[in-house]
């Protein structure tokens, strides 16, 4: 393959690269700015592409934010490689305060409380889904039967107030990226199709003169006399 690495990364270091890429979170932000600003699009379909990548980077649909970004960006008509970048605003750095905030934001919602506290710690409840998930999955294969409680437990103490509570903080944050990112690319766009004019006109006028180069050499050029 032409871009296949000639020498494989070691797993532990493509794992930290997946974490805190080489280059560092700043370098890869300008680098997917960059990226959406030079799609070729409507500046308004490209923002509203971003707006849903943002707002999916709130959902516990984890493995699936690609899919779910491109299915909110075709039902807002916005560009579809936008929202599948723009999933970038949910990241190791921002995962863990948009995770926490929204499971306590939906728990509240939901009134998830008993006495004041939450029904169950999430190191607890994140523990026993594990559990049923792997016995079930043995179980998938054998004659023990499958476990679903700590699955129930997480889907309604966790999942579901994820879900509600990123909501409502996804669609403020998706908003607010929009409305930056629209005069952003528009901007970018225009100066970008003025550099591109500027840079015809010197190709234009520098064959031009080639040109004019040429007739004035041939006209210059004694007449050849046949012998």
């Amino acid at each position: 393959m032409v871009f296949k690495r000639r020498e494989k990364r070691p797993f532990l270091s493509t794992l930290r690269e997946s974490v805190w890429p080489r280059s560092g979170w700043t370098r890869a932000f300008h680098y997917v700015k960059h990226r959406v600003n030079r799609l070729p699009d409507q500046p308004h379909r490209i923002a509203r592409g971003v707006f849903a990548g943002v707002f999916i980077s709130f959902t516990p649909f984890f493995g699936f934010h690609f899919l779910t970004a491109a299915a909110v960006a075709l039902m807002v008509r916005g560009n579809i490689i936008a929202s599948l970048l723009a999933t970038f605003f949910g990241n190791p750095i921002t995962f863990p305060i948009i995770a926490v905030s929204s499971v306590k934001l939906g728990q509240w919602m939901l009134g998830r409380t008993v006495d004041g506290h939450q029904v169950d710690t999430l190191g607890e409840t994140f523990l026993a889904a594990g559990h049923d998930l792997k016995h079930n999955i043995v179980a998938a294969f054998t004659p023990a039967q499958t476990e679903w409680g700590g699955l129930a437990q997480f889907f309604n103490d966790i999942w579901l107030p994820y879900l509600v509570g990123g909501f409502i903080p996804g669609i403020v944050s998706g908003l607010i990226c929009y409305y930056v990112s629209l005069p952003i690319i528009d901007a970018y766009q225009k100066r970008r199709r003025t550099r591109l004019k500027e840079r015809l006109e010197k190709i234009r006028a520098k064959l031009a003169h080639k040109r004019e180069e040429r007739k004035e050499n041939n006209r210059q050029e004694p007449p050849t006399e046949d012998v």
